[in-house]
Order: structure tokens, then sequence, then C-alpha cells
């Protein structure tokens, strides 16, 4: 379960595109925030199978990812672009898709690999059609569960943004016109009528959470102090603790949080956690 928004810098009080992610995940999972150097390489080791290197030295990003796996959560390169993945269920069945990618890393070879939102796109959809989606989002226990899903992605940089949803190696993108907000559904409303999961609770588990996005995005100037205290809130449910800050004991948790302020021009910020945004102070990453 996640939550993610953006807001174009048409839409925001200082004119700077703003992106924010909560990433919610098993309560007791372990995730750090690290620094990923430019480097050149001729393959890729992702979280379950190795790819073609990147054709030119990757950028640098700070990311933010569960440490058993290669791909990230969330996170922002040099050049302005950050992505952040959802978890989606769709039709299609992802229990019997062999190891390939994850969307964590889809979200780590877009910032590694692109320096712009629509050429992250272009790679990762790119990637997506020749290598596929499989394996589990989560890290293998001692009881051998495996927990594959497929993934929708919001993209930004300081002038541009999209969303991307997937289901297996299908996939369908939509330009962010002003603002934007996802959560763990289909959104993109050709995409939704044909892969929705038909049992997917999303009216008790997702919807509110998602209606609580666009209410913040709605209020106008949009503001990184409003996003915040957003990524902060627990009224965004009908079910107890399944809000945007969410506290699901023994299921789901928020255990990550990233504000990004991408101005055009200027070297990206970060404002990046650990846990929950309701308990813990957010850091200031710069490049």
């Amino acid at each position: 379960m996640c939550d993610s928004l953006v807001a174009l810098a048409g839409a925001t009080a200082d004119g700077v595109t703003l992106f924010a992610k909560n990433s919610d995940r098993p309560p007791l999972e372990r995730q750090v925030i690290e620094w990923s150097p430019s480097r050149t390489e001729e393959s890729t080791v992702t979280t379950h199978i190795t790819i073609a290197g990147a054709a030119a030295p990757t950028l640098r990003c700070v990311i933010s990812r569960p440490s058993w796996c290669w791909g990230a959560e969330h996170g922002v390169n040099q050049a302005g672009v950050a992505i952040g993945n959802e978890s989606i269920y769709t039709t299609l069945d992802p229990r019997v898709f062999p190891p390939a990618l994850i969307g964590m890393d889809l979200v780590r070879l877009g910032l590694e690999r692109a320096a712009t939102a629509a050429a992250a796109l272009e790679v990762m959809t790119s990637l997506l059609e020749r290598y596929g989606q499989g394996g589990s989002g989560h890290e293998i226990g001692v009881d051998g569960r495996s927990r594959p899903y497929w993934s929708s992605l919001l993209i930004a940089d300081p002038v541009d943004a999209w969303i991307l949803e997937t289901s297996g190696r299908e996939w369908e993108a939509q330009r962010v016109l002003d603002v934007a907000a996802i959560s763990n559904r289909t959104c993109i409303p050709t995409f939704d009528a044909a892969h929705r999961h038909p049992g997917q609770p999303v009216e008790r588990l997702i919807d509110p959470r998602l209606d609580a996005s666009r209410a913040v995005l709605a209020q106008r100037p949009v503001t990184q102090a409003a996003i915040e205290a957003h990524l902060r809130s627990h009224d965004s449910c009908i079910e107890p603790g399944w809000s945007v800050c969410m506290h699901v004991p023994d299921v789901e948790a928020t255990t990550a949080s990233l504000i990004a302020r991408l101005p055009v021009g200027a070297p990206p910020e970060a404002w990046m956690l650990l846990g929950s945004p309701c308990e813990h102070a957010y850091t200031r990453y710069r490049f």
C-alpha cells in the first residue's frame, strides 16, 4: 500500500513542482535511505534478475528502499526526476509469472537512466516490455510465501509528470496536466475499465485515501506544508488504521516518506524519513 501525489509548478504556492509519497510496507521491514552514485556497468543486477546495463553512466540519485531488494520505493535524481510506485492488482494473476522486474526495480531504473519524466517513462516501459514483471515484492520469509503484485507509478520532473499503470507487460500512461494522486488501484479511466480486479475492496481500503490526496491538491495554491500535514494524517480512512499515514498492526504501516521540491534550473531537494511521518521528522537531502 502507498499514496503518491504531484502538483506541477502552476498549481503550487512558489511556482515549483512538488512530489510526495508515503511508502506503506510490512511494519517490521527495514528500509534504508541511500545515495546511488553514478556508475558504468555492462549489466545491472536487479532484485530477481540481471539485465543489460545502461548505455551511459547512470545519474546520481537519493533513494529509499527495503533493505532486502535492489529497487527503490521512491527517490529523486540529480536532474530533478522523482518517481514512486504503488502496488496494484488487476484481472491478471501475478502469482503465476516467473521472477522478472518488480515495480521497485522500475523506479530505480527510471531514476538512474533518465533526465526527464518523459525519458523515465520510456526507460521503464521499454524495460517492462523486454523483461516483464514477476517475483515477490516482499521479502520471502521462513514461511516461503511470495507476494507478487503489479505496479502503478508516478513520475515527475520540474515541468512534466506522468502516471504509468501496468499489468504484466501491458501498460498505459497518462500525462498530468496540473495535479494528480494515485493509490493502490488502477486510476487511468481506460486502464481501470479494462484491468481493475473485480474483488479488490477499493471502496473501503483505498478510495478514502485517494480522495483525501485529491482534496489536498484541490486546495490552491498547493503548499509543501499542506502536503506534509497530509502525509501525517489519520483521518483518511473507513477501516481503522488504513489512513494515508498507515498503522495496521501486523499487516501494513507507513515505513518511509518523501517530499521532493523540483525547481527549474536549480538542484532538486528531497525531504525524507524512515518510519511513520506522524512520529519522525524529515531530513533534507540536497544535490
